[in-house]
C-alpha cells in the first residue's frame, strides 16, 4: 500500500481528505504542522507528501525547503495544497521545492491524477470506489 503523508492543520480538511485517499487504497499518515511534517518525512518515509502551505509552527514553504534539503527526504515528491490561488503562487511553491501544486477546495480526481503522475503509475484499483 502506498504511504502518503498528509500535512494539514485543519481537522475537517484532514479528516475528509484522508478518508477519501484511504478509500482509494492509500495508507495515510498525518502531520498537523510544518515541523511535524519535516520529522515525519524522515521517520515515515512516505512515497508522496501533500503539503498545506498555511501551517502553524513552520509554514509549508519552509517545511518543503527543509525536506528537500535533506539527502534522505529530498527525492520524496511534494504537492503543495493551497486555498490561496494567487498569481505567482505556483511559481513560489515550485521555488520552495514542491513538485506540483493544487488548489483548495480539493477536486479529488484532479489531485489523484497529479499524485499518480508523480508516483509514476496508474491509480490504485479499489472495487469499492
Amino acid at each position: 500500500m502506498t504511504k502518503i503523508l498528509l500535512v494539514e492543520d485543519n481537522e475537517m480538511n484532514r479528516d475528509m481528505l484522508s478518508r477519501r485517499l484511504e478509500r482509494k487504497g492509500y495508507q495515510v499518515v498525518m502531520a498537523v504542522d510544518g515541523a511535524q511534517a519535516v520529522a515525519m518525512a524522515q521517520s515515515e518515509a512516505p512515497a508522496l507528501i501533500l503539503m498545506d502551505m498555511s501551517l502553524p509552527v513552520l509554514d509549508g514553504w519552509e517545511a518543503t525547503r527543509q525536506i528537500k534539503s535533506k539527502p534522505e527526504t529530498k527525492a520524496i515528491p511534494v504537492i503543495a495544497l493551497t486555498a490561496h490561488a494567487m498569481a505567482g503562487d505556483r511559481e513560489k511553491t515550485i521555488e520552495a521545492g514542491c513538485d506540483d501544486y493544487d488548489t483548495k477546495p480539493i477536486e479529488l480526481p484532479r489531485l489523484l491524477g497529479k499524485m499518480e503522475a508523480l508516483l509514476g503509475r496508474n491509480p490504485p484499483e479499489n472495487p469499492e470506489s
